[in-house]
């Protein structure tokens, strides 16, 4: 088995990984900002590098945001579609949403699925979380399952034209593979949602 050598001696593995994150730290040297906006900060630091020398990293500093995957009774995702600008083309993603300072992510998915689809959830279970982008931002992604879905009311910004679209979950995987949906968060989350309830006891 491919993974076998890892599992047996996660152990040791997990000391050899310790000694590299320790090893390989850079240092903050000295940091100038660039640019303060909205929604992201830019910044341009250099650091020392472990072996000698030094280095400049270019980071974009984000609150962090979560994204929902919303399944109601009939096994439909509540997907929502709507135009980003940066990406040029409109998008089927789950719902989601930037996290405001000090907010718990849980509220801001209740608050987020709320907002871009007008449904409340009596469940909304924390699924995973992530870097989106290590190499060049600090951004946590938080993502949700949320399940008995009422309807309410949306409650879109003054910039936002979001339309909601209830997709068969099994359509939504084949959505992943012909690139219907392909931004990552929504492709992490579903494949998340997918994966437990693939290994649910019983299944």
């Amino acid at each position: 088995m491919m993974f076998q050598g890892l599992i047996l001696n996660g152990k040791g593995l997990r000391e050899r990984m310790d000694y590299i994150l320790i090893e390989h730290i850079e240092k903050t040297l000295s940091v100038k900002r660039l640019y303060e906006g909205k929604i992201i900060n830019v910044r341009v630091d250099t650091v020392s590098l472990p072996g000698g020398g030094t280095a400049t990293r270019e980071v974009v500093e984000h609150a962090g945001a979560v994204g929902v995957v919303p399944v109601n009774e009939q096994g439909e995702i509540l997907l929502v579609r709507q135009y980003r600008y940066a990406a040029g083309k409109t998008l089927l993603e789950i719902p989601a949403g930037k996290l405001e300072p000090g907010e718990d992510p849980l509220a801001c998915a209740r608050r987020e699925l709320l907002e871009e689809t007008g449904y409340a959830a009596s469940g909304c279970e924390r699924l995973i979380s992530f870097y989106s982008t290590p190499g060049f931002t600090n951004e946590t992604l938080y993502l949700f399952l949320a399940t008995g879905l009422t309807q309410k009311e949306q409650n879109l910004d003054e910039d936002e034209d979001i339309a909601v679209v209830p997709v068969p979950f099994e359509q939504a995987i084949d959505f992943i593979w012909s690139g219907e949906i392909c931004d990552a968060k929504s492709v992490a989350g579903i494949f998340a949602v997918y994966y437990r309830e693939k290994n649910k006891p019983g299944a």
